[in-house]
């Protein structure tokens, strides 16, 4: 099979077929992470430039190693370090790194869409790192292969995903990948935080965390996204009473399956949206999900290069 992907834009342009392809080319990739040596040729002469307008430890560096176990040539932009910073236009800047001819733009960027103007644009490929609250598509799909290893099979699965929706990019591609794959999705919180017409996404809305957790095969908690609620107010009458109705707790995990996975996309709010004994606990695959990253990335970047197989080298 061949992927025929160009760009990595969101999930909503993958259909069911690609996102397997996907994961199961991250699968044959994860091995390589365990390895003495922990690198194949397979993109080498390759050049990968990380630009990153928006802030983030865990993507970023996941990326990074990803693109080096594979031997492209990575290298990092900051906004902060950019020309943009004085003035230059987002196109421009694309247009002066496109010159230097790299192969992949990985990019985050505040703006829903940022990376779909510029893919339209530049002639090399494009993957979207999260846009805006739009989409993180690496995300979901590392989220997907967690889920996958953990309890063998997707579809099926109960998936409840708590906490502000509106704001998440996590959510909104979780939600487009989960439904494709056949699996069911459970939404839920504050209605501040709660999209108009989002349930016509193919999901159930649940007036409660304890209504969206009874009976799941997994749980996620999202971060509450405060630096993206600056416009119109807090939705917040205070994190204390997020908490309270919202967080997750020992005494609410147990709603869910016995067996059900705890997952957050991070970096946690700790006391916030999952209480420590939760995120520390048993069922917790948080790091999990952060291992899988890399393997799901170097997939990723594989595939928009041009390979048309799972690699074992």
């Amino acid at each position: 099979m061949s992927f025929g992907h160009k760009h990595i834009l969101g999930i909503e342009q993958l259909s069911r077929e690609d996102i397997f392809y996907i994961l199961d080319t991250a699968e044959s990739f994860k091995e390589i992470n365990t390895r003495e040596i922990k690198k194949v040729p397979t993109l080498r002469g390759k050049t990968i430039i990380n630009l990153f307008f928006e802030a983030s430890t865990r993507t970023r560096t996941s990326f990074e190693i990803a693109g080096k176990r594979l031997s492209a040539d990575t290298i990092n932009i900051s906004a902060s370090s950019s020309s943009v910073v004085k003035g230059e236009t987002l196109e421009d800047t694309a247009r002066n790194i496109e010159a230097m001819h790299p192969d992949i733009i990985v990019m985050r960027h505040g703006a829903s869409g940022a990376p779909h103007y510029l893919a339209e644009r530049l002639d090399c490929s494009v993957v979207n790192a999260g846009d805006g609250a739009h989409e993180h598509p690496s995300q979901a799909l590392l989220d997907l292969f967690t889920m996958r290893e953990k309890k063998g099979r997707l579809e099926g699965l109960e998936v409840a995903i708590v906490g502000d929706i509106t704001h998440s990019r996590v959510a909104r591609s979780n939600l487009y990948a989960l439904t494709r794959v056949g699996a069911r999705v459970r939404l839920s919180g504050p209605g501040t935080m709660l999209p108009p017409g989002i349930d016509r996404l193919g999901a159930t809305v649940c007036d409660s965390l304890e209504a969206a957790v009874e009976g799941a095969d997994v749980v996620m908690m999202l971060r509450i996204q405060l630096e993206r609620q600056s416009r119109g107010g807090p939705l917040l009458p205070s994190l204390r009473e997020y908490s309270r109705f919202y967080g997750l707790t020992p005494e609410k995990l147990k709603l869910a399956r016995p067996d059900a996975l705890v997952m957050h996309p991070g970096p946690m709010n700790r006391g916030v949206e999952i209480a420590s004994s939760v995120a520390d606990g048993p069922q917790n695959v948080i790091l999990d999900q952060v291992e899988n990253g890399v393997a799901v990335r170097m997939a990723l970047l594989y595939l928009v290069a041009g390979g048309e197989a799972p690699a074992n080298e």
